[in-house]
C-alpha cells in the first residue's frame, strides 16, 4: 500500500485531540524532517548506524541460527530480507528476526530512564514496511526511525519504565509494540486517527517477561516481538481495522492504567514537550557486550585497574553496591555453567572478565570464555548489595555503583560511577559510534560492503530510494563467534 493510499479511518481524526493519545497521533502524523533540527537528525543516523552494526553481527549468531530455522520452518519464503543470510520471509517473520539479530548480542541502545531497545524495533519495523510502501526515499526512513524513538521512549516515561524492570516485566517489549507502529506508520502516510487506531492495536500486544534474562534464548527475541507486533498494528490500521480509542488514558483496561499499576504512571509526559525535546538524543549507545545495568560497574573496575595497578591474582574480594532496578535485574546467585544470556545479564560475570581480560566485548561471551575455570573462582569472589540510598537520591541516580576491591597486600580501594560512558550523560560521540561500527562489522564482512554501508546510512537523506542499503544489507555475513 503505497502512502498516499492509506486508508482515513475517521475523518475529523483522533477521538480527543487534546488528551494524551490524540496528541501524540497528531504529531505523528504532521511531522516532517524539517521540524526536526539538524543535529537530531544527525544523531538518529548514527542511532541506525550503530543497530546496523549490530544486525549484522548478531545475524550468524548460534542462537539466531536456530530462531532463522524454526520461524522459517513455520513462515516459509516472503519478499522481505533477513539481514546477513541472503534469504527472504515474509514481513512480519522478517520483522521478529532481524529485530532478535539486532538484540542478539547485548550490543545495541538503550534508553536508561525508559528502559528499551529502540533500534531493534525500529529498523526491522521500517524494513518490512518499505517491503509494502516502497519505493522509500531515505529521508521517508529516516522521518520513520525517529517517529519510533520519540514515541517508545515517551510512552516508556509515562509508563515509569524502570518500574517495570523492578516488578519484573521486560520494559522494551512492553512499550516498543508502540515504537515499531509509529515507524510503520509514518511509512504507510497514516493519519491521526490511523495512527490512533495503531497505537491502541500496539498496546494491546504488549508484553515480555524478564525471567527470560537468565537462560532463555527468547530474551533475544523479545523486542523482536515487538517490532513484528508493531508492524502488524500499523498495517492493521492502514487497512482501516480499528484498535482501542484513547488507549493511553482509558482507565480501565488501558495501557497506562493496567500496566502502570502500583507505580504512578503520568500520560503528560507521552506529549510534554512533543516537537521541540528529542528524546532522541538521550538514547544511549553501549561501550560493552553487556546488559547496559552493568557497564558502571564494569567502568569502575577498569578504572581501578587502570588507577591502582592491580590484576586480579591480586584480589581477595570485590563489593558492589547498585540501586535496586540494578540489583534485580543483574545479580544473583549463578549455576555453571551459564547460558550466554545469562552471562551478559550478570553483574558478576561482567566484573570477573573486566578483572581478568581488561575489556567485555563479544569473545568475552563465547562459551568456551563463559566456562572457563579462571573466571568461576574470580566470581566466587564478587558480590552485590542492594544499595537503597541511591534509589532515594531520584532518577539522575538510577546508574550509581559502587565497587570496592579488597586486595592482597592489604589495599582497599573504592570507585563510584554514576554514570558509565556511553551513558546519558557521558554518551559516545558520533565518532565513537562510527568506530564501534567499523570494529564489530570487521568481524563479520569485508571492509568495501562496510563502507557502502556506513555512507548509506549517514547519507539517508540523499537516497531516492533505500533498496540498494536494504541489497547490502541482506547478503549473507560471517559468524562472530565461528
Amino acid at each position: 500500500m503505497k502512502p498516499t493510499e492509506a486508508m482515513v479511518t475517521n475523518p475529523e481524526g483522533p477521538t480527543d485531540p487534546d488528551g494524551p493519545t490524540g496528541r501524540l497521533a497528531t504529531w505523528l502524523a504532521h511531522v516532517t524532517l524539517d521540524d526536526i533540527p539538524d543535529r537530531v537528525r544527525t544523531r538518529a543516523r548514527h542511532l541506525l548506524l550503530d543497530g546496523i552494526a549490530c544486525a549484522l553481527i548478531g545475524a550468524q549468531l548460534p542462537w539466531s541460527r536456530r530462531a532463522v530455522a524454526a520461524v522459517l520452518a513455520m513462515e516459509g519464503t516472503g519478499d522481505v530480507p533477513l539481514i546477513g543470510w541472503g534469504r527472504t520471509t515474509s514481513g512480519p517473520a522478517a520483522a521478529l528476526l532481524n529485530g532478535t539479530f539486532i538484540q542478539g548480542f547485548e550490543l545495541d541502545d538503550y534508553f536508561a530512564r525508559a528502559p528499551l531497545h529502540s533500534a531493534s524495533l525500529v529498523v526491522p519495523s521500517l524494513l518490512s514496511t518499505a517491503r509494502q510502501s516502497g519505493p522509500v526515499t531515505g529521508g521517508r526512513f529516516l522521518l520513520g526511525a525517529i517517529a519510533g524513538f520519540e514515541t517508545g521512549t515517551r510512552v516508556g516515561l509515562a509508563l515509569n519504565g524502570p518500574e517495570m524492570l523492578s516488578r519484573g516485566w521486560h520494559s522494551g517489549p512492553v512499550f516498543g509494540t508502540h515504537t515499531a507502529a509509529a515507524a510503520s506508520g509514518v511509512l504507510r502516510g497514516l493519519d491521526a486517527a490511523g495512527f490512533e487506531d495503531a497505537l491502541g492495536l500496539a498496546a494491546t500486544q504488549s508484553g515480555g517477561l524478564m525471567a527470560a534474562q537468565f537462560e532463555a534464548m527468547s530474551k533475544r527475541m523479545q523486542h523482536g516481538f515487538a517490532a513484528r507486533n508493531g508492524f502488524y498494528a500499523a498495517g492493521l490500521a492502514a487497512a482501516g481495522y480499528t484498535g482501542i480509542d484513547r488507549v493511553f488514558e482509558r482507565e480501565y483496561g488501558g495501557f497506562l492504567s493496567t500496566f502502570g499499576e502500583g507505580h504512578d504512571p503520568d500520560a503528560s509526559r507521552i506529549f510534554a514537550g512533543l516537537g521541540e525535546v528529542w528524546h532522541t538524543e538521550g538514547i544511549s549507545i553501549k561501550a560493552h557486550a553487556a546488559n547496559g545495568a552493568l557497564h558502571p560497574a564494569v567502568d569502575a573496575v577498569l578504572a581501578l585497574v587502570r588507577d591502582h595497578g592491580f590484576t586480579a591474582s591480586d584480589v581477595v574480594r570485590v563489593h558492589v553496591a547498585a540501586p535496586h532496578a540494578i540489583y534485580h535485574h543483574g545479580w544473583w546467585r549463578p549455576e555453571r555453567p551459564l547460558t550466554t544470556i545469562g552471562a551478559q545479564m550478570f553483574l558478576g560475570y561482567a566484573v570477573a572478565v573486566a578483572l581478568l581480560d581488561g575489556h567485555v566485548r563479544p569473545e568475552q561471551f563465547a562459551p568456551s570464555r563463559i566456562d572457563s575455570d579462571d573466571v568461576w573462582e574470580l566470581i566466587d569472589r564478587v558480590d552485590a548489595r542492594l544499595d537503597d540510598s541511591f534509589d532515594k537520591e531520584g532518577p539522575e541516580a538510577r546508574f550509581s555503583t559502587r565497587v570496592r576491591i579488597t586486595l592482597r597486600d592489604g589495599r582497599e580501594v573504592e570507585r563510584l560511577v554514576r554514570q558509565p560512558h556511553g551513558g546519558p550523560d557521558d554518551p559516545l560521540t558520533n565518532e565513537e559510534i562510527a568506530d564501534k561500527y567499523r570494529a564489530l562489522t570487521a568481524r563479520v564482512m569485508d571492509a568495501g560492503r562496510a563502507d557502502a554501508v556506513e555512507a548509506a546510512v549517514l547519507g539517508l537523506e540523499d537516497l531516492d530510494d533505500i533498496a540498494a542499503l536494504t541489497d547490502l544489507l541482506a547478503a549473507p555475513v560471517r559468524g562472530a563467534l565461528d
